[in-house]
């Protein structure tokens, strides 16, 4: 799988991802950007917030349990340099779990793949070159 940033203004991307899909990133206005689309950081938040919801139901429905419209939340604090500080995963389902039940749902919301990704599980290596035209002499 891959996805591509290109930017189409300032600092607004439309990011193109393997299989046909894209989307625009972008900065907010007081940041210098055109609000175009969600942050990288929120989009971060976003990609977790679903990714925690398709990975709970995904094993829901491996159990024969039914949660009902699964909602989860992700509060994103940032930090210096508006880096990531902390993100709070609230899960919510309307439908009643015993308690065994929802210890382990707690428990697979935290294997989903990108909060192990960003839980530092996964690693992420960039090239030690730039792709560039060669300058003219």
């Amino acid at each position: 799988m891959k996805a591509t940033a290109r930017r189409t203004e300032r600092f607004t991307h439309e990011v193109e991802i393997e299989g046909g899909h894209s989307l625009v990133i972008d900065e907010p206005r007081e940041a210098g950007g055109a609000d175009a689309g969600p942050s990288p950081t929120r989009s971060v938040a976003a990609a977790l917030a679903a990714c925690t919801a398709i990975t709970c139901e995904m094993y829901a429905q491996r159990k024969g349990w039914e949660l009902g419209a699964v909602e989860v939340d992700v509060d994103l604090d940032y930090g210096e340099n508006s880096s990531i500080d902390h993100l709070t995963v609230t899960l919510r389902v309307p439908e009643p779990l015993e308690e065994e039940q929802q210890q382990r749902l707690l428990v697979i919301a935290g294997k989903c793949p990108v909060h192990r990704a960003l839980a530092g599980e996964t690693p992420v290596a960039i090239t030690d070159r730039i792709e560039c035209p060669t300058p003219a002499s």
